[in-house]
């Protein structure tokens, strides 16, 4: 500074002693004289010297001091933030995130801080959690691409965004700036929240009365905040997520639970048999027939003696179906009094007949949006047949005891061990019915016609029994299962399962003591019958495929049977080919 400016300022003389700190000079101690000129004696300088190093030295004990209390105050600040989110419900953290907001505004003295959480496309940033100290104007409830992309696209790349001043700002950041000018933002210091590798939105400290300097300590440490509040957010998520599950587990239960004894009585069957085991062709033709069928709506007829496994199929066919999800309803026509079938398939209002004091519920309505399974279809009285066509066709019908009309949704898929051609020759049947549930007809065949799925039948009917009677089979004697597969099994598959069970009471070691029921002499007769029946049929196959067993066209495709599977039929039944 000249000699005029002192004079003008009204110092007459003055000395300044730089003062230095390890290699530079930081701070000048001067002496000024305002009433005289004076000559200042060389001895005067290392004096000042000596005060000016005392003076430097408080002064940078003191700044450390400071430096220290600030470093505390930040440690305070994290620890407390840390400890208020352990523990937290979900419902409490937006509270204590807005405590900590205040906190950290005045730790970094700014007017205002701001958390922002993206849309799920990414394209906004909506503001969630907001403070302000007094004066301070809100931040926009939402920035979009279009109004601020280089700031968000920082955001979604994990990068902070420093602002100290606008100019700082770069070039690709015009319409940002226009934005901050706008609404008086001076300094910006915004840090994405990132869990998980995720960026979940951002959190944003803002000064609008005057430009605030973001020194690299300060914005490690506002990173070391946003860490904390990006895991609360993250985990309030989850956990909410977590809990709307559960609701939609209880809200299910709760469904379940409300089912009417019907379903109950539903429940109880499925726990006897929850597949259909098999091998042989017959078996897989069956199961793509069940394929095909099951994901459209279309009503199917499933035929075949008793014992087969109708019902099995039809499980099968409903869990491969849209309406998997809502349980099958099932009817067992043939158990039922024929005066009551009505009122079981349609339900009835209370007083619609003598007796009936309750309105109830039929399964028909049970069943909307499910599958109804009528089993034993061709038991139904001949008067309640024109009432199940008017459901098939329309969908409608009404309860007994009233006139109002309901509609449902059901898929229906019947069975019958019937000879329904002969029935609808006796006019037992309505052929009207008969045609609208025979859309899809598909036919179980006896066990006797494939012996190949004894075997699978046996062991798994092994597995079944083995905790309830409390013994474990390891092998079953090849006599014992050349036996089972030889013999006619008139109850089918049912009465396999009986046999398996009692073999499995009386047997004493490891190995299965196989007891085959003993036949009554009608029995017997019957049996018989069936066996010539079997063995007529398989003889005509035979000779018109000129008796070729194997290959294209060969009687073992025609039967649909496997090559070794007619063998063994042809052995059991003493079938041989006639010489030349």
């Amino acid at each position: 500074m000249d000699k005029q400016t002192w004079i003008k300022w009204g110092v007459l003389s003055n000395v300044n002693i730089p003062l230095m700190v390890g290699e530079h000079v930081d701070h000048i101690i001067s002496i000024n004289s305002v009433k005289s000129e004076r000559i200042w004696p060389e001895e005067l300088f290392p004096r000042l010297q000596l005060v000016g190093e005392i003076f430097v030295n408080a002064l940078e004990r003191k700044q450390d001091r400071l430096e220290i209390d600030e470093r505390l105050r930040f440690e305070r600040l994290i620890s407390d933030l840390s400890a208020g989110f352990v523990n937290l419900l979900p419902e409490e953290v937006d509270s204590e995130i807005n405590r900590a907001l205040r906190s950290i505004t005045e730790f970094f003295d700014a007017d205002r801080c701001t958390i922002g959480l993206f849309s799920e496309d990414r394209t906004r940033l909506a503001r969630v959690f907001e403070y302000l100290s007094p004066g301070a104007e809100l931040a926009p409830e939402f920035i979009s691409r279009e109004q601020m992309p280089w700031y968000l696209e920082q955001m979604i790349q994990g990068k902070p965004v420093v602002v100290n001043r606008l100019e700082d700002l770069p070039a690709e950041a015009e319409k940002e700036r226009r934005i901050c000018e706008l609404k008086s933002m001076k300094s910006i210091l915004s840090m994405p929240l990132v869990s998980g590798g995720r960026t979940l939105g951002s959190c944003a400290l803002v000064a609008t009365r005057k430009e605030r300097v973001w020194l690299e300590e300060l914005v490690q440490r506002f990173r070391l905040l946003t860490e904390v509040f990006g895991n609360a957010l993250q985990e309030k998520k989850m956990e909410e997520q977590l809990r709307q599950n559960l609701r939609e587990i209880e809200n299910l239960k709760q469904r379940l639970e409300n089912e009417n004894v019907y379903l109950q009585e539903e429940i109880k069957l499925l726990g006897e048999h929850t597949e259909i085991v098999g091998q042989s062709l017959a078996l897989k033709k069956i199961l793509a027939q069940a394929e095909q069928v099951a994901r459209t709506g279309s009503t199917v007829l499933i035929t075949g003696e008793t014992g087969t496994g109708k019902e099995l199929l039809a499980r099968a066919i409903h869990s491969m179906s849209a309406r998997k999800d809502r349980p099958m309803i099932t009817v067992n026509c043939a158990s039922l009094p024929p005066t009551l079938i009505e009122s079981e398939l349609f339900g009835r209002e209370r007083g619609a007949y003598t007796g009936a004091l309750t309105k109830m519920v039929g399964r028909f309505e049970v069943a909307d949006g499910s599958t109804l399974f009528l089993d034993e279809v061709g038991e139904i009285p001949h008067d309640v047949q024109s009432k199940l066509l008017r459901v098939l066709e329309e969908g409608r019908f009404e309860r007994l005891g009233s006139t109002k009309s309901l509609q449902v949704n059901v898929r229906i898929i019947a069975a019958t061990n019937r000879d329904i051609a002969r029935d609808l020759k006796e006019e037992k049947f309505r052929k009207d019915l008969y045609y609208r549930l025979n859309v899809f007809p598909i036919t179980i065949p006896p066990l006797r016609e494939r012996p190949e799925d004894i075997p699978l039948l046996v062991w798994a009917f092994i597995k079944e029994f083995e905790k309830k009677v409390g013994k474990r089979i390891e092998s079953i004697p090849r006599k014992s299962m050349e036996t089972l597969q030889q013999y006619s099994w008139p109850g089918n598959v049912r009465e396999l399962r009986n046999v398996i069970e009692h073999s499995m009471i009386v047997s004493g070691g490891r190995a299965l003591d196989v007891r085959l029921p003993h036949l009554e002499p009608s029995e017997s007769q019957e049996v018989s019958e069936l066996k010539n029946i079997e063995r007529e049929h398989l003889l005509n196959v035979l000779k018109k495929t000129n008796w070729r067993v194997a290959g294209k066209a060969g009687a073992a495709e025609v039967l649909g049977l496997k090559r070794t599977t007619l063998q063994s039929l042809m052995k059991r039944l003493g079938i041989k080919r006639p010489s030349q």
